[in-house]
């Protein structure tokens, strides 16, 4: 199983409902075939830069998740043919990161807090 994140913009003239359906759609698919929990994010509507596909808005979601390779691969098949998304990225993160983000959680500092002897740079105080 390997941590990855996935970027989904939806098409943002859909209803709340169509929305939450092609979230909850995503993370079945995932959640089905084995894969860890699955970790929602809606960043809500925004702005593009450009126009895309005939729109100027999309409904942001990430979802983090860890699977194997072959999952995610249908999920990007899916996700292509899917009306109602506008683009999508799928990322394997690498171990370091993913590994990171528990260790920050588990620690109490949170991830990317300097510690006691370190200035917000990262490097040590002398």
């Amino acid at each position: 199983m390997r941590p990855y994140e996935v970027m989904v913009i939806l098409d943002a003239g859909l209803e709340e409902d169509a929305i939450r359906a092609a979230v909850d759609r995503s993370t079945s698919f995932i959640e089905s075939r084995g894969s860890g929990p699955v970790r929602v994010e809606h960043w809500g509507r925004r702005r593009f830069a450009y126009e895309l596909k005939h729109r100027w808005e999309g409904y942001y979601v990430l979802l983090e998740a860890t699977a194997e390779p072959a999952v995610m691969s249908e999920l990007d098949r899916s996700l292509r043919l899917a009306d109602e998304v506008v683009r999508h990225k799928i990322i394997r993160l690498p171990d370091a990161v993913a590994g990171r983000a528990a260790r920050g959680a588990a620690t109490g500092n949170g991830a990317g807090a300097p510690t006691a002897d370190q200035n917000g740079n990262g490097a040590e105080e002398r």
